[in-house]
């Protein structure tokens, strides 16, 4: 509670008008008092926390969350971050850059996981869920289905949809 406290001491010292105490850990994705602080930013308003853990838990998410602010046309400052600042040149430029590093290591992650795919499919590994019905079971349901019964029918003894029936050509094939 004295932390509490002291961050709200220091917002109000560097000039806040308004305070939001968020009670849910800075942890959780969805975060009442981050929504509406953000959800009343005006155009020209300054976004200021104590701390960036304050805002955020990653980089991913401050990038979220900055973009957010920036459609709002406001800006953000973080009060022990002097370079986590879009109110200046260089809190913009840090901030860029922070973010063009995010995107390229997103990039570098697809493309890891893509060429990780690639391998595990030409040693054979299914990708996907399992499928419901054994390839029996599958040979059995399209000859009924062949034979007129009906998919609603076929679907309830193997347990599946009757969707999963009408695709089983396809599967086949």
């Amino acid at each position: 509670m004295a932390r509490v406290l002291t961050q709200v001491r220091q917002l109000t010292r560097a000039g806040c008008k308004k305070v939001f105490r968020e009670t849910a850990s800075g942890a959780k994705t969805d975060r009442g008092q981050l929504r509406k602080a953000l959800d009343q930013l005006d155009t020209g308003d300054v976004l200021m926390v104590t701390r960036l853990d304050r805002l955020a838990r990653s980089t991913r998410d401050l990038l979220n969350t900055l973009a957010t602010i920036t459609d709002r046309k406001a800006g953000f400052r973080s009060l022990a971050d002097a370079w986590a600042d879009t109110t200046s040149a260089h809190g913009r430029l840090m901030l860029t850059v922070l973010s063009g590093l995010a995107e390229f290591e997103r990039e570098l992650i697809r493309a890891r996981t893509g060429e990780g795919r690639a391998r595990a499919k030409a040693r054979g590994v299914r990708m996907g869920r399992p499928p419901k019905m054994t390839p029996h079971q599958m040979k059995e349901a399209i000859k009924r289905r062949d034979a007129g019964e009906p998919m609603r029918d076929i679907a309830k003894s193997f347990n599946v949809s009757h969707s999963t029936i009408s695709r089983l050509a396809d599967v086949i094939a």
